[in-house]
């Protein structure tokens, strides 16, 4: 039997969203409805509640270059917060959203805030100016989910309920790319039985690996979107599989197992789940490609010296782009959880020296679940 864990005592409303840090005064965050802000221990101790507003608190995180600088969403607003004391919010960013803001995400250096509301739009925040300096408008239904790329401090992706994923590069306010999950349905689409609805692919939560070039999707389908973008960050591959039988709320790679491929994802279905991608067909290459370009390189000056490292890129892409699109149909996951409940938030964290995700549900207390059989 899977041990879990239900913390009580932080929340009297369902808990919405949950962060971890990542210094060595590592924090739980949680945040919930009607306000309530929550910082955690280990032990699964409340250590410092806030009533920070009426409105929902619908995302927290924390600053990657200052663990112990939280952030949280509430309304149209950002309160910034010490994790280590909530008395009282350090600063509100006002107006930080066009509308009621879904997610946050703070880039590597930790100055600057990428915020996706319920008007489509993302904001970025200047962390040292406390303001919002641009406004990237390409969705055109609910943003839901926004994230920075890992190591590529001025790239981030986001995900709406348009089913569109999108990638920008700061400061340009225009995308690089946008693609639409119905593309990659139309191409792969996953075996449904006999009198199951079709759900469109509105997208839920978006996840980067820790290498930057793999992103993940939770859909309304039930589906695991994957896209795998090449090193000028051009689309290279995607694929999907289906991972829950009632929409995908959230997906979160994993970066503290074995390696960067494992992906924790969550369902209105109640089920968590946890799967190895390391193989799969549009993430596999990832693991060599590195030395696929280095031998590439070697045969290819040997043969000629004279080629530029653009042509060479080229030529790599086009290797690439014989297999775009991939049907993840033989993945299963590698560890399925009944949590029983309609999933809110999932967040993977190393808990006093454990591998576990924490979930939350319209319950007001949190679950831990131990992964470390992985």
């Amino acid at each position: 039997m899977m041990m879990s864990n239900s913390w009580s005592g932080g929340h009297v409303t369902p808990v919405l969203c949950a962060a971890v840090s990542h210094g060595s005064e590592q924090l739980i965050a949680t945040g919930a409805e009607s306000g309530e802000l929550t910082v955690w221990n280990h032990d699964g101790l409340p250590l410092s509640k806030l009533h920070v507003s009426s409105d929902d608190v619908t995302c927290v995180t924390f600053s990657p270059s200052v663990p112990t600088l939280l952030y949280a969403s509430h309304g149209q607003t950002v309160s910034v917060l010490d994790g280590r004391n909530l008395k009282s919010a350090v600063t509100d960013v006002q107006d930080a959203g066009e509308d009621e803001i879904n997610c946050l995400s703070v880039n590597k250096t930790g100055d600057t805030l990428a915020v996706a509301d319920d008007s489509g739009a993302v904001r970025i925040v200047d962390l040292q100016l406390q303001k919002v300096t641009r406004t990237l408008q390409k969705h055109t239904n609910i943003c839901s989910s926004v994230m920075f790329r890992p190591h590529r401090p001025q790239s981030l992706v986001s995900a709406g309920l348009d089913m569109q994923v999108i990638l920008w590069n700061l400061p340009k306010v225009r995308p690089l790319w946008s693609f639409s999950l119905t593309d990659t349905l139309q191409d792969n689409a996953p075996p449904q039985t006999a009198g199951q609805m079709f759900n469109p692919p509105l997208a839920h939560c978006v996840s980067v690996t820790s290498c930057g070039n793999v992103f993940a999707c939770a859909a309304e389908d039930g589906c695991v979107h994957l896209l795998r973008v090449s090193g000028d960050s051009r689309l290279w591959k995607r694929g999907v599989f289906k991972a829950h039988s009632q929409g995908a709320s959230q997906a979160h790679f994993i970066g503290f197992l074995s390696h960067p491929y494992w992906l924790a994802t969550g369902g209105n279905d109640g089920l968590v789940s946890l799967w190895d991608l390391s193989e799969d067909a549009v993430v596999a290459n990832e693991r060599t490609h590195k030395q696929h370009v280095r031998a590439h390189n070697k045969r290819h000056k040997a043969r000629e010296k004279t080629t530029s490292l653009k042509q060479q890129t080229k030529e790599e892409e086009a290797d690439g782009a014989l297999s775009s699109s991939d049907t993840c149909g033989n993945i299963g996951p590698k560890l399925c959880l009944s949590h029983r409940e309609k999933v809110n938030w999932i967040c993977p964290a190393v808990l006093k020296g454990k591998p576990s995700v924490l979930v939350t549900d319209q319950s007001c207390s949190p679950t831990v679940y131990s992964i470390e059989k992985l």
